[in-house]
């Protein structure tokens, strides 16, 4: 079994937990229709969040020094954060050293389909099948004069491994789609049945305003009915980590 293990620095706190699928902003949509979106539900839990420790505020002036960004906790707590590097970067340190498989990185980035007005996060990779250095979780102010908040146990930080070299191993091509019949035919079968069932959604009669949505990748099979991959994933279901 692979591992990937979070070694929690003495006297610090990690709370950490696998990245859930719900999403506030989705739960609001109408009718849930935004976890139709199969796509999207598996970015939504392709990883473990990083939760804050306490309750804080911060706004950024505008100026490029280290003291431009307030930071404010409740009185009598640390917060999690701070302004080290300027620029209006707002920086969380994460309190452990983590430890992949040889050969594997650590993506690191912000919470995925969380977006935060006036900052966004900032990503990273990290050799942490040998470093022994620490990493930050950054986020960058997009615009001055705007108060943020980060809540006890709102997540910061997105993290999940990945195989390092992967990426050059490949060899990208650009092709004609008329190059491969069989994708083709599957491809216009499917713009036929789109348009069809776009067509007849507003009738309230129609299958397809029964459907509400067509489901095929979803269920993962093609257009033609042919059942897709046999690893084909409508949900991850992630371990959480655990103290031994």
């Amino acid at each position: 079994m692979k591992r990937l293990t979070a070694y929690v620095i003495d006297g610090h706190d990690l709370r950490i937990r696998p990245a859930p699928v719900e999403r506030d902003w989705m739960d609001n949509t109408d009718q849930r229709f935004a976890y139709r979106c199969l796509p999207l539900n598996i970015a939504n839990a392709h990883g473990w969040e990083i939760l804050c420790t306490v309750a804080f505020s911060a706004v950024w002036d505008g100026r490029k020094g280290p003291d431009s960004i307030r930071i404010r906790s409740a009185s009598g707590t640390i917060p999690p954060a701070v302004s080290h590097f300027g620029e209006g970067i707002l920086t969380f340190h994460v309190p452990c050293l983590f430890r992949t498989e040889p050969g594997s990185d650590l993506f690191v980035t912000g919470p995925i389909n969380r977006p935060k007005d006036a900052i966004a996060p900032l990503s990273g990779i990290i050799e942490t099948d040998w470093s022994p250095y620490t990493f930050t979780m950054n986020w960058r102010f997009t615009r001055p004069y705007q108060k943020v908040y980060f809540n006890r146990d709102e997540p910061f930080c997105h993290l999940f491994p990945l195989a390092r070299g992967n990426l050059e191993s490949l060899m990208p091509e650009i092709r004609g789609l008329s190059e491969n019949p069989e994708l083709e035919r599957e491809y216009k079968s499917w713009m036929e049945s789109r348009n069809t069932f776009n067509t007849t959604l507003a009738d309230p009669a129609s299958q397809a305003a029964r459907d509400k949505w067509q489901k095929s990748y979803f269920r993962g099979v093609a257009p033609s009915g042919a059942p897709g991959p046999r690893d084909h994933r409508s949900r991850l279901r992630l371990k959480p980590f655990a103290n031994e």
